[in-house]
Protein backbone atom coordinates (compact mmCIF):
# COMPACT_ATOMS: atom_id res chain seq x y z
CA UNK A 1 0.00 0.00 0.00
CA UNK A 2 1.40 3.59 -0.69
CA UNK A 3 2.46 5.37 2.39
CA UNK A 4 0.87 8.79 1.86
CA UNK A 5 -2.52 6.73 1.41
CA UNK A 6 -1.81 4.61 4.48
CA UNK A 7 -1.11 8.00 6.63
CA UNK A 8 -4.51 9.34 5.41
CA UNK A 9 -5.98 6.14 6.14
CA UNK A 10 -4.46 6.22 9.47
CA UNK A 11 -5.39 9.85 10.45
CA UNK A 12 -9.07 9.26 9.32
CA UNK A 13 -9.22 6.49 11.94
CA UNK A 14 -7.90 8.93 14.43
CA UNK A 15 -10.37 11.57 13.83
CA UNK A 16 -13.24 8.77 14.05
CA UNK A 17 -11.93 7.54 17.29
CA UNK A 18 -12.06 11.16 18.61
CA UNK A 19 -15.58 11.80 16.84
CA UNK A 20 -17.06 9.10 18.65
CA UNK A 21 -15.25 9.64 22.18
CA UNK A 22 -16.68 13.14 21.53
CA UNK A 23 -13.40 14.57 21.75
CA UNK A 24 -13.51 16.21 18.24
CA UNK A 25 -17.05 17.66 16.12
CA UNK A 26 -18.30 15.68 13.30
CA UNK A 27 -17.51 17.25 9.94
CA UNK A 28 -20.70 16.36 8.43
CA UNK A 29 -24.11 15.55 10.28
CA UNK A 30 -27.04 14.01 8.38
CA UNK A 31 -30.93 14.32 9.90
CA UNK A 32 -33.23 11.81 8.61
CA UNK A 33 -36.47 12.79 9.16
CA UNK A 34 -38.94 10.45 10.14
CA UNK A 35 -42.14 9.91 8.27
CA UNK A 36 -45.39 10.19 10.70
CA UNK A 37 -47.07 6.88 8.95
CA UNK A 38 -50.30 7.96 11.39
CA UNK A 39 -50.73 11.47 9.30
CA UNK A 40 -50.13 9.31 5.62
CA UNK A 41 -52.44 6.55 6.17
CA UNK A 42 -55.01 9.71 7.84
CA UNK A 43 -53.97 12.01 4.88
CA UNK A 44 -55.90 9.10 2.54
CA UNK A 45 -58.61 8.16 5.02
CA UNK A 46 -58.05 4.62 5.53
CA UNK A 47 -58.43 2.02 8.30
CA UNK A 48 -55.25 0.53 10.36
CA UNK A 49 -56.79 -2.48 8.81
CA UNK A 50 -56.93 -1.35 5.60
CA UNK A 51 -54.04 0.47 5.31
CA UNK A 52 -51.78 -2.27 6.47
CA UNK A 53 -53.74 -4.52 4.10
CA UNK A 54 -52.87 -2.27 0.72
CA UNK A 55 -48.77 -1.68 2.39
CA UNK A 56 -48.58 -5.72 3.02
CA UNK A 57 -47.54 -5.25 6.43
CA UNK A 58 -49.49 -6.94 9.24
CA UNK A 59 -51.80 -4.52 11.55
CA UNK A 60 -49.24 -4.60 14.06
CA UNK A 61 -46.24 -3.46 12.21
CA UNK A 62 -48.75 -1.01 11.20
CA UNK A 63 -49.42 0.49 14.86
CA UNK A 64 -45.60 -0.20 15.60
CA UNK A 65 -44.53 2.62 13.13
CA UNK A 66 -47.57 4.46 14.21
CA UNK A 67 -46.77 4.56 17.77
CA UNK A 68 -43.03 4.99 16.53
CA UNK A 69 -41.69 1.86 18.39
CA UNK A 70 -40.27 0.55 15.39
CA UNK A 71 -40.02 2.74 12.07
CA UNK A 72 -40.29 1.55 8.43
CA UNK A 73 -37.10 0.98 6.47
CA UNK A 74 -35.88 -0.16 2.86
CA UNK A 75 -39.10 -0.76 0.24
CA UNK A 76 -41.96 0.28 3.48
CA UNK A 77 -40.62 3.89 4.03
CA UNK A 78 -40.12 4.57 -0.15
CA UNK A 79 -43.74 3.17 -0.55
CA UNK A 80 -44.62 6.00 2.30
CA UNK A 81 -42.87 8.41 0.99
CA UNK A 82 -44.75 7.91 -2.78
CA UNK A 83 -48.21 7.25 -0.67
CA UNK A 84 -47.46 10.31 1.28
CA UNK A 85 -46.59 12.63 -2.02
CA UNK A 86 -48.68 11.37 -4.57
CA UNK A 87 -51.75 9.53 -2.58
CA UNK A 88 -54.08 9.04 -5.98
CA UNK A 89 -51.58 7.41 -7.86
CA UNK A 90 -50.32 5.36 -5.22
CA UNK A 91 -53.47 4.48 -4.41
CA UNK A 92 -54.42 3.58 -7.92
CA UNK A 93 -51.50 1.57 -8.54
CA UNK A 94 -51.53 -0.76 -5.29
CA UNK A 95 -55.09 -1.09 -5.88
CA UNK A 96 -54.47 -2.34 -9.15
CA UNK A 97 -51.63 -4.78 -8.02
CA UNK A 98 -53.50 -6.39 -5.15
Amino acid sequence: MDKALFNDLTQSLKEAVAIRKGDAPASRRFEVARMDVKAVREQIGLSQSEFARLMRVSVKTLQNWEQNRRHPTGPAAALLAIVSDAPEAALKSLHRAA
